[in-house]
């Protein structure tokens, strides 16, 4: 059964048990109370504890210092098992066995349970900010290398053909300072020497 502790401050705590078939306990200092509580903080009628559908409540009936749960007032409050309240300067301990803990659950009407439906159809947490990403860089292409490559050919062989050019014509130069002639006329007079020294190929007949 149902277990409720009074403790009256510098008194000795009062257990009272009821079935789970009670539909209401008044609690005050009045004697017509369910539970009569002896003290000048609790009113006459200080307040009910309701049988409701899945558990119980107590609720504020007027009171003087009303119905406190962590130094906080309310009218009306929830029980839940091992729940202390104050009405006034009176502890009120509520505790429930765990064999009636099952039998209240059953109680609880299924809209209570949330749905597989209701839990798809929340909203979706913000998602955090995506960052912008950069386009990929397109490829290089291939024909620049190839330009670059033919380019660089085309020099070298410029490069040899000046260089060519510019030994022929020092070759000239010094030539001309040391002989006084030019250096193609020197080669030209010098084949004809070399071709009038030959001896003939052909051989007389004696």
């Amino acid at each position: 059964m149902p277990r409720v502790i009074i403790t009256v401050p510098e008194k000795n705590a009062q257990p009272y048990r009821f079935g789970l078939d009670r539909k209401s306990i008044r609690i005050g200092r009045g004697s017509d109370n369910d539970i009569v509580i002896d003290s000048g903080s609790v009113s006459v009628q200080h307040a009910e504890m309701r049988r409701i559908e899945g558990g119980y409540e107590l609720g504020d009936i007027g009171s003087t210092n009303g119905i406190k749960h962590h130094g906080e007032r309310h009218d009306k409050i929830g029980l839940v098992s091992g729940m202390s309240l104050r009405l006034g300067e009176v502890s009120f301990d509520f505790t429930l066995t765990d064999e009636e803990l099952g039998e209240i659950a059953r109680e609880k009407p299924t809209d209570d349970i949330p749905t597989k439906k209701e839990v798809l159809t929340e909203e979706p947490a913000a998602e955090a900010p995506k960052r912008k990403q950069r386009p990929p860089s397109p490829a290089p292409s291939a024909k620049p290398v190839a330009e670059t490559a033919g380019l660089s050919f085309g020099m070298i062989v410029l490069f040899l053909v000046l260089a060519s050019v510019a030994f022929a014509v020092g070759l000239h130069i010094r030539h001309h300072k040391e002989t006084k002639e030019s250096l193609i006329k020197a080669i030209v007079n010098k084949g004809d020497r070399v071709e009038r020294a030959a001896p003939s190929a052909e051989t007389p007949v004696k």
